[in-house]
């Protein structure tokens, strides 16, 4: 159509995602997302949503795109569960080393954001995390732990990859984190080999 701009819609998404995950909810504005996207406030509006739909929206595209390799990672727990472990931690690993993205993690922010969000978009940070722990359970389970330790674990390794994104945001080094990893996955080990 004549005079109608055109833009690519995961190109924006992206970006609002990228200027979500960089500043946090509340310290983006419309004009940020503006700049972020390159769309007007108009066009953010009419084709994105309010600022709320929109991080929604981002939070829902982030947490699909880890959630993927999450699960592909996770995916040898039921034949090698401490592999799958490590595999899990390496994906956030290589995000948080990745130079062309943020430091830290939507998620993790945004459920520390949580007193200031809107009911809905907490809500979905909540849930966002519970995935991650649902995930790792079932992975754990699989991995022939017992529901109190495949419970267990699966609370005490989100957490762990949690604070990962907060101790990178806050510039712990790469080996300060693989240590991190290096104690949960022994932990793990030594309870897998007390239970057999």
């Amino acid at each position: 159509m004549a005079g109608k701009k055109q833009f690519d819609m995961d190109t924006a998404l992206d970006a609002a995602m990228i200027q979500f995950w960089r500043a946090g909810y509340a310290d983006t504005s419309v004009d940020d997302l503006s700049r972020a996207t390159g769309l007007n406030r108009s066009s953010i509006y009419s084709s994105l949503g309010d600022k709320d739909t929109l991080f929604l929206r981002c939070l829902d595209r982030y947490a699909a795109r880890y959630g993927d390799k999450y699960d592909a990672a996770l995916s040898c727990a039921a034949s090698e569960p401490l592999a799958a472990v490590r595999a899990f931690f390496d994906v956030t690993l290589a995000r948080i080393a990745d130079p062309e993205l943020p430091d830290g993690c939507l998620v993790a922010q945004s459920a520390m954001a949580i007193p200031v969000l809107s009911q809905s978009v907490a809500a979905r940070a909540k849930e966002a995390l519970g995935f991650q722990r649902l995930r790792l359970r079932a992975a754990l389970k699989a991995g022939r732990l017992t529901d109190q330790d495949a419970d267990a674990f699966a609370e005490h390794v989100a957490a762990v990859n949690q604070s990962l994104a907060v101790m990178s945001r806050a510039g712990a080094s790469p080996a300060q984190l693989l240590a991190i990893v290096g104690v949960t996955v022994d932990a793990l080990s030594q309870a897998s080999r007390t239970r057999q």
